[in-house]
Formats: C-alpha cells, sequence, structure tokens
C-alpha cells in the first residue's frame, strides 16, 4: 500500500447514505478505521442516521455482506473495512486477493460502489501506523467513498437518461442482456 495521500474533493455528503462493514479481526485496529470513516463522513455532512454500520466476524466475510449491503439499494456506497496482517503461513495473502476480487465483482454486479478498506500489511507496526497513526487510511476510505457515491449519483442519472434517449428512439435498451 503506497504512503502517498491523495488530495480529496470537497464533496458535500448531507444526501448521501453508507454502509460500513468492518471486520471483528483486530478489532482495535479496525475499530480505529470505522472511527475515522465516521467521522470524516460526519465531518462530509452526513446524518449519523445515513450511516449503518454491519459487523461481521474476519475479513474474509466482509464481501458477502457489503454485496448484500448493496444489493439492498439503500446506500450511494458501502465501505469494507478489515486488517489483514502476515503471520506464518500465507493465509494473509488468500483473504486479500480474494476479498480484493469480490469486493470488486460486488460493485460491478450492484452497481454501487465499494471501497475497498481492508488493509494488509507484513506486520502490527505497519498495520498501526495505517489504522492509528500517520497514515490514517480510515481518512481516505471515507473521502473515496464520498466522491465515488457522488458519481454513481451522476453516472446513474445519465445512464437513465441514455435509457430514456434510446426508448424514445425506438430501440433496444442499451444495457439489456441478450
Amino acid at each position: 500500500m503506497s504512503q502517498d495521500k491523495p488530495t480529496p474533493d470537497a464533496v458535500d455528503g448531507a444526501e448521501l447514505r453508507f454502509a460500513v462493514v468492518a471486520a471483528g479481526y483486530n478489532a482495535e485496529l479496525v475499530q480505529a478505521l470505522r472511527r475515522n470513516v465516521v467521522r470524516t463522513l460526519r465531518a462530509a455532512g452526513v446524518p449519523s442516521a445515513s450511516i449503518v454500520e454491519v459487523a461481521v466476524p474476519g475479513s474474509g466475510e466482509i464481501p458477502y455482506a457489503a454485496y448484500m449491503s448493496a444489493m439492498t439499494g439503500d446506500y450511494d456506497c458501502v465501505i469494507a473495512l478489515g486488517v489483514v496482517i502476515a503471520g506464518d503461513t500465507p493465509h494473509h495473502e488468500i483473504i486479500a486477493h480474494s476479498t480484493a476480487a469480490a469486493l470488486q465483482d460486488a460493485a460491478i454486479r450492484s452497481e454501487v460502489p465499494v471501497i475497498n478498506g481492508i488493509v494488509v500489511t507484513n506486520d502490527r507496526e505497519q498495520a498501526v501506523a495505517r489504522c492509528q497513526g500517520s497514515l490514517d487510511r480510515g481518512t481516505e476510505f471515507a473521502h473515496a467513498a464520498l466522491t465515488m457515491a457522488r458519481h454513481r449519483i451522476a453516472l446513474g442519472e445519465r445512464l437513465d437518461q441514455v435509457e430514456d434517449e434510446e426508448r424514445k428512439r425506438g430501440g433496444q435498451e442499451p444495457f439489456a442482456q441478450n
């Protein structure tokens, strides 16, 4: 994970809704991510009632809960939070790769952005820096979610326009499955 920090866009979150799916493993670190996510969303004007938190046992369970949350249609973006620290086996690599692919798939299938906030590190020191320290990935994940929620709304509205235009011309819906 890069140590570079993007410059976030200012987004008014007053009308946006988020699900935050958080793993129970490495709870102290995940809760630090969660606190920073919620603090940042609230600072952008997102009402507390528009932030729904879903707790899951571990990072491996995050994609299911993220996908199901996205499929409800209740959220403009889903934020997945977990911390996976390397151990004596390659289990962390399996979780990192499988959850990343599953979260991307969930976003594409649901048409709701899913922010991959699963921090994968080689050791606890790296995890602490990213969750509780100067790297503060939780704030970055929240900024990404705010931006992507706005994109979801704007792009969704544009796709609706394209479909309406196509229907008016009497053609097949442009995104229909054959």
